[in-house]
């Protein structure tokens, strides 16, 4: 058997499977890395989200291997041997789960190799995803085997391909369906990613595995009948495995869309005073932002009442939850590159002088941002800059705005420094209490 399993990786099309889902599942990955450079869930689950595309990949494939005995004309002359089906059709099989397998690995191990380092935390759930992953696939590819030979015609795989992605995008997009059972259904549904904290959940993942082994399971059973009545008996396991797939995964309220792993959002400080924390997922770039969080903090102390301590902002949004910010902590947002490299310092350092005005997040007055604009870069020493040329996401604000705020910025130069700092400390008073700023520079 092993000898025929190595002819069949040899001559079957499981090594061209194998590179079409592996180039493919590269220039998907590779096309954004800062998606998930994070940290070893978010590469998981982007790379599950992708199998929108490699999934029906695998599922093409599978299927235009399945008409190689209608291909070649020995159909007939297989099915008058006494050689069971099975013994035929299973090193085939395996041949392209191997293949189907290695390929999605080597994606992972691309990735795990980019963002080596940078990215420390790799979470248990991580290698659950991931081994949901490659049961997607392995099912994929022997689904397309048996229906390539039930169906040995030469349109059977590229429709199979639509079919298959058209499937994975409208599981849960039709109205009425439960989310939950979108999750169950689909490999890839849910997997885009809100938060770098994200992360799956375990019954989530278990229900998952258990549709995706009986779908896998069923084309197995597919693949070997040789009647109707055995492709009947398909059904069964592809039945039993989403019923139990549905008792499994959490209904209701006790169902979370996009749970957060309290792990990988807790903080991780300097053990030297002021405090810089960051969260665990980026306890790699603790050392590179701690000068500029601390430096922030040096022109901060012109103030009265100054904070001491700086956090990474871990609000999130989906689920919504606000980060605390304790009298005498700012919080920041940290920017990265491809590789997971801090990026942005003017935007981060900006950052972190505007949650230094802006402590109480409740506020409905914000005053005017020209206004705290000018005084921020008062104590920045530089000459203020519109948002547009500080956040890399912002692409329009009024020109007005930063018109002013310079026009500010030139009186409180050519104010006495104690003058324009008392100034300054009355903008971040009124701010942090929710009061208008006009009229305060």
């Amino acid at each position: 058997m092993t000898r025929v399993l190595v002819i069949e990786l040899r001559r079957s099309t499981a090594l061209g499977a194998a590179a079409a889902v592996l180039l493919a599942g590269l220039v998907l990955l590779f096309a954004a890395p800062t998606r998930w450079a994070t940290s070893g869930m978010s590469l998981a689950m982007v790379q599950r989200e992708y199998l929108v595309l490699l999934w029906p990949l695998a599922l093409a494939t599978g299927a235009w291997q399945g008409r190689r005995e209608h291909r070649s004309k020995v159909g007939e002359l297989f099915s008058s041997t006494p050689r069971p089906q099975a013994r035929r059709v299973l090193p085939t099989a395996g041949a392209l789960g191997i293949a189907a397998v290695a390929s999605y690995l080597l994606i992972t191990a691309a990735g795990g190799i980019w963002m080596a380092g940078t990215a420390r935390y790799v979470p248990m759930q991580a290698f659950v995803v991931l081994a949901v992953g490659l049961l997607a696939m392995i099912g994929a590819a022997w689904l397309g085997l048996a229906l390539g030979r039930l169906l040995p015609y030469l349109v059977t795989a590229p429709l199979l391909a639509v079919a298959g992605i058209g499937l994975l995008m409208v599981v849960g997009a039709i109205p009425g369906t439960p989310e939950w059972l979108a999750y169950v259904l689909s490999p890839m549904y849910g997997m885009g990613l809100y938060t770098d904290w994200q992360t799956m959940a375990g019954r989530t993942s278990a229900a998952q595995a258990i549709w995706l082994a009986a779908l896998a399971v069923a084309a197995v059973v597919l693949l070997m009948a040789g009647s109707w009545r055995g492709r009947l008996a398909a059904l069964l396991p592809a039945a039993l495995g989403a019923a139990l797939a549905i008792a499994v995964v959490p209904h209701g309220d006790d169902f979370e869309a996009h749970p957060i792993d309290p792990v990988a959002r807790e903080l991780v400080c300097t053990s030297d005073a002021p405090a810089v924390c960051v969260t665990r997922i980026r306890a790699g770039l603790l050392d590179d932002f701690a000068p500029l969080a601390r430096q922030t903090l040096g022109v901060l102390a012109k103030l009265p009442d100054p904070p001491t301590t700086v956090r990474e902002d871990t609000t999130t949004y989906l689920p919504l939850s606000p980060a605390p910010q304790p009298p005498g902590v700012i919080l920041a947002d940290l920017f990265t590159n491809a590789r997971g490299k801090l990026i942005g310092h003017r935007a981060t350092q900006y950052g972190m002088m505007r949650s230094a005005f802006h402590t109480d997040r409740e506020c409905q007055e914000y005053g005017n941002p020209a206004v705290e604009r000018a005084a921020i870069f008062y104590l920045l020493g530089e000459e203020p800059l519109p948002d547009t040329e500080i956040f890399a996401d912002v692409v329009y604000e009024s020109p007005e705005t930063n018109a002013e705020a310079l026009q500010l910025w030139q009186r409180l130069r050519q104010r006495p420094e104690q003058d324009a700092l008392a100034r300054v400390a009355a903008v971040r008073r009124a701010s942090m209490a929710c009061q208008a700023t006009d009229g305060l520079l």
